[in-house]
């Protein structure tokens, strides 16, 4: 790197809030762990997903930000080199460049392990010397996984070979590629949390609309059995939120095919076969909506009260004998 260079970067660094984890202390949380940082080509999707024998992982490891990349650094980890990372990508850095300039003024680089992908797919990866074995990362197309304190040396492979075959939305296909890590042997003293972060192609201004999906494992015996669980309901919901804005906008109809898929994938739920029922309801298929209810109010009578106050809002397009005929169920 030209010394011109270098020296700006240390200026920009030098700058930036959170200096103080610049440079290696033994203080810095472990996170020994495998990732995968990677874009769906279709969608322009970016996304970070981590699991490991620590708790709460996806906290330290995981970073992205929408239109602009994401990081995942782990290891002995560095938490500064995820919102650093951002911001040399925002201003105008390679993920290389951004990799080797943070890894430049680090002085616990050879124990640290870092990936980076920007919004155009391209990514950078490193693993220092001194990571625990087996460690190691691998550079695909639009993705890298990487790896460390594992139990063979096959795992990172296995990640980027089950990543490359999936399909499907990009926190699945994320999902897949950490499960065949773990089916590899994982971590070596074994797991405890996990954590999938997505976030759009582009950045909509509100911050809270830029995340596609943001999920973490805190602490279980079997993590990404619990993401599988999560990720599942969280897809149902996506379907509620569909079925919602139908309504908002009168298609009822378009409605009940949302709450249908959601209901499939969470078939327990009461509040999605509750606004199942009333979307049917909507839809004058009464009597299968009655049919629903009943069920509904056999196992929670609260959501039997709820009916009136759905009239109120509107919510609810049903006549006077309509009402009484579902409030007696």
């Amino acid at each position: 790197m030209m010394k011109s260079f270098s020296i700006i970067i240390l200026i920009f660094m030098m700058n930036f809030e959170g200096n103080s984890q610049q440079f290696y202390s033994k203080k810095e949380p472990f996170a020994h762990t495998y990732s995968i940082v990677a874009r769906d080509t279709v969608t322009g999707e970016m996304g970070v997903a981590v699991q490991s024998h620590w708790f709460s992982v996806g906290s330290l490891v995981a970073w992205g930000e929408a239109g602009v990349g994401v990081v995942a650094t782990q290891s002995f980890i560095n938490p500064s080199f995820g919102p650093r990372g951002l911001s040399l990508l925002k201003n105008g850095l390679t993920p290389k460049m951004a990799v080797e300039s943070l890894l430049e003024l680090d002085e616990g680089r050879e124990v640290r392990q870092l990936a980076i992908l920007d919004v155009q797919g391209n990514v950078a990866a490193y693993t220092g010397k001194n990571c625990i074995e087996m460690a190691g990362h691998i550079v695909g197309d639009n993705f890298s996984v990487q790896a460390n304190l594992m139990e063979k040396s096959t795992v990172w492979p296995a990640m980027a070979k089950a990543f490359k075959n999936s399909k499907g939305a990009l926190a699945e296909r994320l999902l897949i590629a950490l499960e065949a890590a773990q089916k590899e042997g994982g971590d070596i003293r074994g797991k405890q949390s996990a954590a999938i972060l997505v976030v759009k192609a582009k950045s909509t201004g509100n911050s809270w609309e830029d995340k596609v999906v943001d999920l973490r494992v805190e602490d279980n015996e079997n993590p990404l059995k619990e993401m599988r669980r999560l990720l599942t309901i969280h897809t149902a919901y996506e379907y509620m939120n569909k079925g919602d804005l139908a309504v908002e906008t009168g298609n009822n109809k378009l409605a009940k095919e949302y709450y249908m898929k959601a209901q499939q994938l969470n078939p327990n739920n009461l509040e999605m076969k509750y606004w199942y029922a009333v979307t049917l309801a909507n839809n004058g298929e009464l009597t299968e909506a009655t049919q629903i209810f009943k069920l509904i109010f056999e196992q929670n009578n609260k959501w039997r009260e709820l009916i009136p106050r759905l009239l109120k809002a509107k919510l609810l397009k049903v006549s006077e004998k309509q009402l009484k005929e579902i409030l007696n169920l």
